[in-house]
């Protein structure tokens, strides 16, 4: 398509769940111009599909002619159930909004089949970012025990459990609605207030009725979906909505930015129905289609993207989820349930990892899971000797009452008797785990449909864990414990898929870099659960979210719209590519920091550096580098994000040597900020000395920031770290190069390393410049280095 023809956007979002609707919401309130694109329909408040007629069809196979709501995947191993629709998983989740664990953000675990789960960000990078969704998603957990509401069964059955078992329970935050506005007391099936930004539906809204049918689409508009917040907002902010379009080619384009194709669907029509075929075009294009959405369009595109990452299709995980059950609850007698009374989620408990100092442990958290009230009658329609032995009374009743053999006219006791006692499924609930699975799945194409490999042998310890924990929640109330008849064979069922498109610090070990922007291809970004390097470990919505809105940030620092006039010159001039080279490492420094004394604790810097333009850096007498990562330390709250600089073989501040400065800001445990300095101290020694000289670093930590503390009277903390040998082999492979001649950009860049360490060795002299702080660190440091 000649792309003249094409309609252009500032943005394009493929597809409207957690991740897409976010990155909606922002660029609209930035002000850019943004397209929407969703496969599937929208579903307004009541038109959620119940009639045995409508559930038939409301499953996702344009190749059958269907459009409805549940996309069911079956692959060797696994079986995965994802959304369809505008609000893509919002409208079949079960509202639970969990933040990640901080200490479940891993640095480079081993994996059994080679490679590292790792974690390029950390819990303190998304903690503004988790509080900007929950703003706008307003989770509350269920009014357990509150006016309006009753205290439900299954929920205090997990209570319960949990007390006995030692374990930690909470009711979790719900994205649901439970009273006309914030702040007045709950009422069920109330009239929800309207919001400033308007419905898209533009349809009533009412309060959770507790009816347990989150998971198949609720028909009250309780549950805060995305279409009802983030894409409401978003249309009002001026951001243009297309359901029933399906996005099937992008490619990037020679001057900038990227081609989009996408049919438009007739769900009316059937399967043999003409689509029309809708072409655009944007300067920024977001793909937020679900694990298996994005990672099968950038498969079925790969050749229009060369050079993008290997790590493509890595790292899948189903997020842990094992489905179990608990059957014929008793404390004394037939203990009730209610699974159908109540959100479908409504407690959860949570269970430590060895992350958490519990040995041998991989964590996890198991749910209670409702049901809608018709399977109750599924459920006991479905004891087929029993209901016909019943339905034999009954028939043999009525009979008798016929030939006047009955002695009473009364049948209640005989239609009773026909219905049955509905014990089992009283008494009877699912169970819902989740947690830090491995992630060494695989996606590729297999004629041209994706295919997933996935030997998860390697997490078998946490499948065994994850059912002994539901099996023990179980007997604890006295139930019977099944496993999912459809797991048999090392078969999962997962309502999470994450993985695909890993995010990391290289293109070697991941897709897109730790912002979501896909290595080697600007204004591309990916927003959905793919971007996962591994198991998120409780439900993983929020945390979808809040990675989107932290992308948002980079995206609109980075990119700006171009003007009519503009984009008309760049259409007109000839591509001209980037003569910047640069690179990025990472490196890890473990050691001890001193708080006095004989006492200390460990400390871990792991940093990510980046020389966006080599020429500059080797031509600047400082070698200066942009640095980030964070640092972990207890007395410092736990792991805090820094920023800040690297001089990296500066040769000014001493008559002989060089050394390295970084200069970072971080904060401390009580918010206020902080400074880290650090130094490395290369002097002429042997071919041992000079490594040990460039791997341990002398750090102190003062309070203020960069430019204003004073570094010789402001009271400070000191720590030793060192780069430690096992480590080194994984800093090698995080070296990459960006822009053109990059092998050549990784030779230059370790030849001037090599010269500087060379000039050591040969006692080249230089000039010191005693003026600086960090030069002052070093002075100050002088009798530690006599003390080596």
């Amino acid at each position: 398509m000649d792309t003249e023809n094409r309609e252009h956007i500032h943005a394009v979002v493929v597809g409207s769940g957690f991740g897409g609707s976010v990155a909606a919401f922002r660029l609209a309130e930035a002000g850019r111009s943004v397209v929407v694109l969703e496969r599937g329909r929208a579903y307004p408040p009541g038109s959620f599909p119940r009639t045995p007629a409508e559930m038939s069809r409301n499953f996702w196979d344009p190749k059958a002619g269907i459009y409805g709501m549940f996309d069911v995947l079956n692959f060797r191993k696994l079986q995965a159930v994802t959304g369809s629709g505008l609000g893509g998983g919002s409208l079949l989740y079960a509202g639970v909004l969990l933040r990640k664990d901080e200490k479940w953000f891993v640095d480079e675990e081993p994996l059994p089949g080679g490679g590292y789960e790792d974690w390029p960000v950390t819990r303190a990078d998304l903690e503004k970012h988790y509080d900007a969704v929950e703003k706008m998603l307003a989770p509350t957990p269920m009014p357990f025990d509150r006016p309006g509401y009753s205290e439900t069964p299954k929920t205090i059955a997990m209570r319960d459990a949990a007390r006995r078992m030692g374990a930690e329970w909470s009711l979790p935050p719900l994205g649901i609605t439970f009273s006309a506005k914030p702040g007045l007391p709950p009422e069920p099936g109330t009239r929800i207030a309207e919001v400033e930004y308007k419905n898209l539906h533009g349809a009533v809204r009412r309060s959770c009725r507790m009816c347990g049918e989150c998971n198949i689409g609720c028909n009250d508009g309780a549950k805060n979906s995305l279409d009802h917040t983030y894409l409401s907002a978003a249309k009002a902010k001026g951001a243009e909505i297309r359901t029933s379009s399906e996005v099937v080619r992008i490619a990037p384009r020679a001057r900038g930015g990227y081609e989009v194709d996408y049919l438009v669907h007739d769900p009316d029509a059937g399967p043999a129905a003409f689509k029309h075929s809708k072409q655009l075009s944007c300067d920024v294009l977001v793909l937020g289609a679900g694990t298996f959405g994005t990672v099968g369009l950038l498969l079925r595109n790969r050749a229009n993207f060369p050079g993008l990452s290997r790590a493509l299709g890595t790292r899948f995980s189903g997020n842990g989820d094992v489905l179990g059950f608990m059957l014929r609850a008793t404390e004394g007698g037939p203990r009730t349930l209610a699974a159908s009374q109540g959100p479908v989620i409504t407690s959860s408990i949570r269970f430590p990892d060895g992350l958490d100092g519990v040995a041998g442990q991989r964590g996890g958290y198991v749910q209670d899971a409702g049901f809608p009230l018709f399977v109750d009658w599924l459920v006991e329609g479905s004891r087929v000797s029993k209901l016909g032995a019943r339905a034999a009374r009954f028939v043999g009743d009525a009979l008798a009452g016929s030939l006047s053999l009955s002695r009473s006219p009364h049948s209640g006791a005989r239609l009773s008797s026909l219905l049955g006692c509905g014990l089992l499924s009283d008494t009877s609930m699912p169970l819902l785990a989740m947690g830090r699975e491995r992630p060494e799945g695989r996606l590729s194409l297999r004629r041209g449909e994706l295919d997933l490999r996935w030997r998860h042998e390697s997490s078998r310890d946490y499948f065994t864990l994850a059912g002994a924990r539901m099996r023990a929640i179980a007997e604890s109330d006295g139930a019977e414990y099944r496993d999912n008849p459809m797991g048999r064979g090392g078969r999962v069922v997962t309502v999470h898929p994450l993985g695909g498109a890993p995010m990391a610090v290289t293109e070697h070990a991941g897709v897109c870099d730790p912002h979501g922007q896909v290595f080697g291809f600007p204004g591309l970004y990916i927003a959905d659960g793919s971007v996962m390097p591994g198991s998120v470990g409780p439900n993983p919505s929020l945390t979808i979210a809040a990675l989107a809105d932290r992308l948002c940030d980079r995206m609109l620092e980075t990119s700006r719209p171009a003007s009519g006039q503009a984009r008309a010159r760049a259409e007109k001039a000839p591509p001209r590519p980037s003569t910047t080279s640069g690179l990025r490492f990472r490196e890890k420094m473990v050691g001890t920091y001193a708080l006095g004394g004989t006492r200390s604790q460990a400390f871990t810097l792991r940093l990510s550096v980046e020389i966006p333009d080599l020429d500059a850096f080797l031509a600047d007498p400082k070698h200066r580098a942009d640095v980030s990562g964070w640092v972990d330390c207890s007395t410092l709250g736990g792991r805090q994000v820094v920023q800040g600089t690297l001089e990296l073989l500066t040769r000014h501040a001493t008559p002989v040597g060089a050394r390295m400065y970084y200069r970072l800001n971080t904060v401390g445990r009580d918010g206020e900020p902080r400074v880290i300095l650090g130094c490395k101290d290369v002097q002429r020694r042997s071919a041992w000395g000079l490594w040990r000289d460039t791997t341990r670093m002398w750090v102190r930590v003062y309070r203020g920031t960069l430019g204003t503390v004073d570094y010789v009277h402001t009271r400070h903390r000191t720590a030793r770290v060192r780069v430690r040998v096992r480590d080194l082999p994984r800093m090698v492979r995080t070296f990459q190069a960006f822009g053109p001649r990059r092998s050549r950009t990784i030779r230059r860049f370790l030849g001037f390393f090599a010269a500087q360490l060379l000039g050591v060795a040969r006692q080249v002299p230089n000039d010191p410049d005693p003026d600086s702080p960090a030069f002052r660190l070093v002075r100050i440091n002088a009798p530690w280095r006599k003390r080596r």
